[in-house]
């Protein structure tokens, strides 16, 4: 049975895609079946992996409004599976409005390859929209990417409150699986001051694991690749592959040597 993990955050810019690709190819790389779901309508994780998004015949838009099934749509990347996205998606939401269980789509069509991976990470979009609901619906839990900066800290509450109120009234499975600290830059004091602070009110909530900002990781998407293969010796890449080993770890599977 797969383990379903969103990664989330409301807010622009903060490395959810990049953490989303690279989390999936570091996995694959720890021996985890694993499949990637775009679940954005800019279909950057699926650029990403180096698959044009322009020439899909079926995407995640087909899948939620029941057009085809998660297995017709799934395109095959470098050691993992993606479940694609284009501008397409974002009318899916419209089209979902009159749905009933509209919040449970993804959760409907994923439980079809349920047993066909250990993982299944979600791409959220940069907003608590009803593509978001879905994916916290079908979710175990939430990896919330965040930089180390005083509005990251802002947002981060009203997250933490969706995914209570998601947890109380709609998925009772859901939690925060962990924060993980991206695009870090450990001369910048305030980074360091706003680290502390995370782990002060989160504890063990908190990844251990900190990605710094590499300009190898902003590289890799224009080459379609994940930068944990785009180049393996990056500092950013390195610590994507012991992300990935933590992961793996905190959910309690073994992690490959």
């Amino acid at each position: 049975m797969a383990k379903v993990f969103c990664i989330a955050n409301q807010k622009g810019g903060v490395g959810k895609t990049t953490t989303a690709v690279n989390l999936a190819a570091g996995l694959s790389l720890a021996k985890q079946r694993v499949l990637l779901v775009d679940l954005d309508p800019q279909g950057n994780a699926t650029m990403g992996c180096g698959i044009d998004k322009r020439n899909l015949k079926h995407t995640v838009y087909q899948v939620l409004v029941g057009l085809a099934s998660v297995t017709e749509s799934t395109v095959a990347a470098d050691g993992f599976d993606v479940l694609p996205a284009n501008r397409e998606l974002a009318g899916a939401e419209v089209e979902m409005v009159e749905f009933e269980a509209r919040e449970i789509k993804l959760r409907e069509a994923l439980a079809e390859v349920d047993d066909q991976y250990d993982f299944i990470l979600i791409d959220c979009p940069p907003a608590l929209s009803l593509l978001t609901l879905n994916a916290l619906c079908c979710a175990n839990g939430v990896v919330i990417p965040m930089q180390c900066e005083y509005y990251a800290l802002e947002g981060l509450s009203d997250l933490v409150n969706t995914i209570k109120q998601v947890c109380k009234n709609l998925n009772p499975n859901l939690t925060i699986i962990g924060l993980l600290r991206v695009m870090f830059d450990p001369r910048m004091t305030l980074a360091q001051q706003v680290s502390e602070q995370l782990e002060k009110h989160f504890g063990s909530k908190v990844f251990s694991t900190i990605i710094p900002r590499n300009v190898r990781l902003a590289e890799a998407p224009s080459y379609g690749v994940p930068g944990v293969l785009f180049d393996k010796t990056s500092k950013g890449a390195k610590a994507y592959l012991k992300f990935a080993n933590e992961m793996v770890a905190r959910v309690g599977l073994p992690v490959a040597a």
